[in-house]
């Protein structure tokens, strides 16, 4: 059985399908552990859960864009009114009813509300299960967004686990700082993990497409939710295959 851990997705089926297609992964009996942000962003978000349920052994971490499509289905709510890309999430589950708005910049504009017992109860179960995190036989963490690591991992507070960035921005700085030294510090956590798999900030802001390693911090969100690729990788082996860009899959981009 191989470990494959696969970046934010928001929506993006058409590069779901190239990424599990191109890394050859065995529905059966590979492992997939997804990072978070299923929703918002492309319109097709109610085939993207279809999709990684098909997964028998499949560990599906929340982001914080689930965690607001969560909110709505217990509560009828959306909390942010279904801006932040929430408006495809909307469109994606009012196809099911044949209530699909116009097609083009006013299906956006014309969303005011979605009934949440429109949510198939497979779909609200797979929302409801999913982890805050995730820490593996060989002490990797995955996580959406990161942690504070001078507080111990446990102690966090929940939505810390979905929308902190100062882990990934310290890996940056502790890298540049430790830049051609051969003997560099340790780089310390309250409670350290072998390799740290994140998502939720966009290695476009650096100009990056590709995964970024910085200490023992390794960032999988290659921008799909930005118009960028979707990543899958071994963890194992650090092997990744990509999507194409997904704005060239959906000749669009929903930011």
């Amino acid at each position: 059985m191989r470990i494959l851990v696969m970046g934010d997705i928001h929506g993006a089926y058409k590069a779901v399908l190239q990424c599990l297609q191109r890394a050859g992964f065995d529905y059966e009996r590979d492992r997939l552990i997804q990072l978070g942000d299923v929703a918002d962003g492309y319109d097709e978000v109610y085939l993207c859960v279809e999709e990684l349920m098909k997964i028998k052994n499949l560990v599906s971490i929340r982001g914080n864009h689930d965690d607001w499509f969560y909110e709505f289905i217990q509560t009828g709510i959306h909390p942010q009114q279904w801006e932040q890309g929430g408006k495809a999430t909307a469109i994606s589950y009012l196809r099911l009813k044949g209530q699909e708005p116009l097609t083009g910049e006013e299906s956006y504009s014309s969303i005011t509300v979605l009934d949440s017992a429109a949510i198939p109860h497979s779909h609200q179960q797979f929302f409801a299960s999913q982890r805050l995190y995730y820490i593996d036989d060989e002490n990797n963490c995955f996580v959406h967004g990161g942690f504070h690591r001078q507080v111990p991992f446990t102690q966090q507070l929940a939505y810390t686990y979905y929308w902190d960035r100062s882990l990934w921005m310290a890996a940056l700085s502790y890298e540049a700082f430790n830049r051609g030294n051969s003997k560099k510090s340790r780089f310390a956590m309250a409670t350290p993990f072998t390799t740290v798999f994140i998502g939720h900030t966009p290695t476009l802001h650096w100009k990056r497409e590709q995964p970024m390693e910085a200490a023992n911090v390794c960032n999988l969100d290659t921008g799909a939710g930005h118009g960028g690729r979707l990543t899958i990788m071994d963890v194992h082996t650090r092997v990744y295959w990509q999507s194409d860009p997904v704005n060239t899959l959906y000749n669009k981009s929903w930011r």
